[in-house]
């Protein structure tokens, strides 16, 4: 009972934290005047929905090429992912050790250096504020955590199954995807939620390589933030962490409805 108790007051103290800014912040995007130290707004405007659906800043059409992008970068991450995590977990070749520790490299270089040392190398390769540039430079940021995810759930879906298939007469594609692949793609959807994240939140390397001129929210909401504008910000903060958090809530509906899927007799 005891545990109960904790675990709900753990949750309560969780959800409190994040709803609670969630609402200050929805409250900041409609105020029009707000002086300290009142709790509630004195006047209300709509000032900052007007400026951002039909001003310069389309809200829209920044939040569609930024969930592209985003999505551009989680499905290639993940495909990095899968075909990395089979590579080192099912076959045995010189230097698997190495390609592992290889794959986790970029986590140990900080954000600041490494957009400075590969923006010289894309200006060189004429990738420098394109939008591949910046795909590149977020694949090499959500790799890492793809291939993490994507080594745990290979060793423990394994090749038994796969194995059989062949046994039985089908190739080693047709294999993988009747056998292997439906056991993966929970994973392979995790895998997508976290590259997904990790693109569309970048801001410095963003910043760096796109030069500008590749626009995402994370990339214009930063600046509102430091000009003090709260009602901007807030506004954007708020779209940014909502439309983040509605595909991060599709990739979970879909990995719920799979396993339930395969629960069922």
């Amino acid at each position: 009972m005891k545990k109960h108790r904790l675990m709900g007051l753990v949750l309560s103290a969780a959800l409190f934290s994040i709803f609670l800014p969630m609402a200050l912040m929805l409250l900041w995007s409609v105020a029009g005047r707000w002086p300290w130290p009142g709790l509630l707004p004195e006047t209300y405007s709509l000032r900052t929905i007007k400026e951002l659906l039909t001003g310069s800043a389309s809200l829209p059409r920044l939040l569609s090429s930024s969930i592209l992008l985003a999505l551009t970068v989680a499905v290639l991450g993940t495909a990095v992912g899968v075909m990395t995590a089979r590579a080192t977990e099912n076959y045995g070749f010189p230097g698997r050790s190495l390609v592992r520790f290889g794959s986790l490299l970029p986590l140990l270089v900080p954000g600041t250096v490494f957009a400075m040392g590969i923006q010289i190398t894309l200006i060189r390769l004429g990738l420098s504020d394109t939008v591949a540039g910046v795909v590149l430079v977020h694949l090499v940021a959500a790799v890492p955590y793809c291939i993490t995810i994507m080594t745990d759930v290979t060793r423990a879906v394994g090749t038994g199954l796969e194995e059989q298939a062949m046994v039985l007469g089908a190739g080693p594609v047709k294999a993988f995807f009747l056998t292997t692949f439906p056991s993966l793609l929970p994973g392979i959807l995790s895998s997508m939620s976290m590259g997904f994240i990790l693109s569309y939140s970048q801001y410095f390397t963003t910043l760096m390589v796109g030069g500008g001129r590749v626009k995402t929210i994370a990339l214009v909401l930063v600046p509102y933030i430091q000009s003090g504008d709260r009602s901007l910000s807030s506004v954007y903060s708020t779209a940014f962490v909502g439309s983040a958090l509605l595909v991060f809530f599709i990739f979970e509906g879909i990995i719920h409805r799979i396993q339930k899927g395969e629960r069922k007799p």
